[in-house]
Order: C-alpha cells, then sequence, then structure tokens
C-alpha cells in the first residue's frame, strides 16, 4: 500500500467492488484532499464527482499527471459558470433548466468541446432542490432537442432527504421510466442512456432500478473535513 492509499477506508475495496460492471462509479471528493483523489485512482477509480467548479478547477490544476480522469460536476451550476463548467468537466448532471442548457449549449460550440449532460428531474415534489419537474421538462423537451452541441444522454434523480424507502424507490423506478417514455418520441438528438442516481445512502436501491451512474461519496470515501 502506497502512502497516498493510506487515505482511504478499510472499507473502500469492499464497496468499490460491490458496484456492478455496468454500473460507472463516480467517485465524489467535494471537499476532500487531492490526495484522497490519488489515492482513489491508484485503486482503479477513474470517475470524480465535485460540487463547486472553482473547487474542481484548483484540484485539476494539481492532477495535470493523471490525464484520464472523467470529471464529473453534480452539483447546482449557476448560468454565469457554464463557460467554466464546459470546460473544465465531461459530465455536468445538473442541467435544471432550459436557460442553463442554451448557456451551455453555446459556450460548447465555441469552444469547441461536446459536454455529456443530464437533465435534473423532480419527480416527486421537494422545494429545496432545483431541477425540472415533469410538466416543466415535458414542456422543453423539443427545445432541448435543438440543441445541437450538447450530448444530453442521461437524467439525474435525488430523492427527497429523509425519504421513506417507498419514496425514494418511486424516484429511482420513475426515473427509468421517464427515461424510455422520452426515447419513445423518438428526439432526433435527446437520447437517454444514462441514469444518475444513488448516493451514499441509497446507491443499492438505485441499482436495482436500473441506475448507471452512482454518486458515492462518505461510504466509499470516508467522512468529509469537520470544517466542509
Amino acid at each position: 500500500m502506497t502512502a497516498a492509499s493510506s487515505a482511504l477506508p478499510q472499507h473502500f475495496d469492499e464497496i468499490y467492488q460491490s458496484i456492478p460492471a455496468r454500473v460507472t462509479l463516480i467517485a465524489v471528493t467535494k471537499f476532500l484532499p487531492t490526495e484522497t483523489i490519488r489515492a482513489a485512482y491508484e485503486r482503479g477509480v477513474r470517475h470524480f464527482g465535485e460540487s463547486r467548479v472553482q473547487e474542481a478547477i484548483a484540484k485539476q490544476a494539481q492532477l495535470t499527471d493523471l490525464p484520464d480522469i472523467t470529471w464529473h460536476l453534480i452539483g447546482h451550476l449557476q448560468t454565469n459558470k457554464a463557460r467554466k463548467a464546459v470546460e473544465h468537466f465531461d459530465w455536468i448532471h445538473s442541467v435544471d433548466s432550459l436557460k442553463l442548457a442554451q448557456r451551455l449549449d453555446q459556450a460548447a460550440q465555441e469552444m469547441g468541446r461536446v459536454p455529456q449532460c443530464c437533465l435534473q428531474v423532480k419527480l416527486v415534489p421537494d422545494p429545496p432542490k432545483s431541477g425540472l419537474d415533469l410538466a416543466e421538462l415535458d414542456d422543453l423537451l423539443p427545445e432541448l432537442d435543438q440543441l445541437a452541441h450538447l450530448k444530453i444522454r442521461g437524467l439525474m434523480a435525488i430523492p427527497p432527504q429523509g425519504a421513506s424507502a417507498a419514496t425514494v424507490r418511486d424516484v429511482f423506478c420513475g426515473a427509468r421510466g421517464l427515461g424510455d417514455r422520452i426515447n419513445q418520441q423518438g428526439f432526433d438528438r435527446l437520447h437517454i442512456d444514462q441514469l444518475s442516481m444513488g448516493m451514499s445512502g441509497d446507491y443499492a436501491e438505485a441499482i436495482a432500478c436500473g441506475a448507471t451512474m452512482v454518486r458515492l461519496g462518505t461510504v466509499l470515501l470516508g467522512p468529509r473535513p469537520s470544517s466542509a
């Protein structure tokens, strides 16, 4: 074990190896030091999730010797940071409005990049969270399909904090059904083949409902610094 690997909790390998091969494990490293990213990288992780653009940029500057990392933005994104998000992330999971999608599309065109995107959806009422509700999403799908410089290929779903097991399952299985329904409409560009759902407390249920990407922080990497 290298010095970097000692930054990981003892149960890391157990959790890492429990994820089915069909599911992409995204290690959520917000508030964690680059040493933790290096340690997880040494164990085979290549997908890392950050919630804040500036924090991620600072870490990326220290990890330029690890060129095959795939960076995922999983936190709320303000439209004025769309350009930096396109520049520094391969995946943007939190596209929660048409305005943001249009800004990302414009930035992608100007920069010659094609970011992979998920639409953040709210399948049950959850006022504290951002996201598109079903009625709003249905109205916006034709306009989202016109965005030629994004690759919108996923949905991100997060159950309300403290939700019952039944509600959690309804959200995850509902996201899978929503993806199928979008695909049946035959859009030119929109095609949902990724479901970003499941975090430390509910990832097993998400996988059972069809998640293709899970976002694991504390259960995989241990507790965050108390100051975070």
